[in-house]
């Protein structure tokens, strides 16, 4: 069992039941899924962009990337309808708090001139998203092999019913909010 769900189990039950005086475990709001997902644009220009998009999030993550594909046809974007455009992950379980802590303790602060992250994003079901503007900052992926810098965005899926109560829960998990 991964270092970040033992803390949960643990420590951030009580923290969070103390705070917001729940009567029941199953009160606590928890990390349901984290969801990454990778807009590539160029992809309608030349689908080897959206392979080598795939191969950095498959490595990021650990897991097999699903393509996302255009909803509608916009002719002024040149896309049509079906064209893959993206790629996307969803993290549940121990990958999810594997992708967390990595995150937190190694990816984050590599990020330059970091100052913490925005605690606004937040969409008022307790639910917070987070973009990412470069896959480098991520150990895994090596230097000389990226062919274009690409971002990300990383949403946390939470089954707090409030975003204070997620707030409390991403910083309970070490989350470096702004202050």
């Amino acid at each position: 069992m991964s270092r970040l769900k033992e803390q949960y189990k643990n420590e951030i039950v009580d923290a969070m039941t103390k705070k917001f005086g729940y009567k029941n475990v199953m009160q606590v709001p928890k990390l349901d899924k984290i969801v990454i997902n990778m807009g590539v644009g160029e992809a309608k220009d030349n689908a080897k962009v959206l392979d080598s998009a795939v191969k950095d999030l498959e490595i990021i993550t650990g897991q097999k990337v699903v393509l996302t594909k255009a909803k509608k046809s916009v002719a002024n974007f040149k896309i049509r309808e079906g064209m893959p455009i993206g790629c996307k992950v969803t993290l549940r379980g121990e990958k999810m708090y594997e992708f967390l802590d990595r995150l937190v303790n190694l990816a984050l602060p590599r990020v330059r001139d970091f100052r913490g992250v925005n605690p606004n994003a937040f969409d008022g079901r307790g639910n917070y998203s987070l973009g990412i503007k470069e896959q480098l900052i991520f150990p895994e992926i090596e230097y000389d092999k990226v062919d274009k810098v690409r971002g990300m965005d990383v949403i946390f899926v939470t089954t707090a019913n409030t975003d204070e109560e997620a707030r409390e829960l991403l910083t309970l998990f070490n989350m470096p909010f702004t202050k």
